[in-house]
């Protein structure tokens, strides 16, 4: 169990690695955006620090997965990005769902491996 957690965390990380650094240095063109699509991700770029943040926070939290460094906060802090990237493929791009609905199974089992660690968060002492 141990061993499948370290490989689910290390490719969610490294997913999530490539995506952040890919936008944050502007590797890759843009494509370019139409319908739907393109008015959500013109609403993220509006705020002027809404996609800066998501991008950041997917990297530091893949590289927290990849290192193996606070793993089970890692898991928590991107649980809404998660959600978010299931969320938008549901409703706006259908493209993307099987890897977000691989994003959103692989977070929940990594957080179900650490869930003695979220135990005492969660009691209601």
């Amino acid at each position: 169990m141990k061993l499948a957690v370290t490989i689910v965390r290390t490719l969610m990380g490294l997913l999530f690695l490539f995506a952040s650094i890919t936008f944050l240095f502007k590797l890759f063109p843009e494509p370019e955006l139409t319908g739907r699509v393109k008015i959500f991700m013109e609403g993220m770029v509006a705020t002027g620090y809404m996609m800066q943040l998501v991008k950041v926070t997917e990297l530091i939290c893949g590289a927290a997965f990849v290192t193996g460094f606070y793993v089970p906060l890692a898991a928590v802090v991107i649980a809404p990005i998660v959600v978010n990237i299931f969320l938008f493929h549901l409703f706006v791009d259908t493209s993307g769902l099987p890897v977000a609905i691989l994003l959103v199974l692989a977070n929940s089992f990594v957080a179900y491996f650490h869930w003695d660690k979220y135990r005492p968060i969660l009691s209601a002492r």
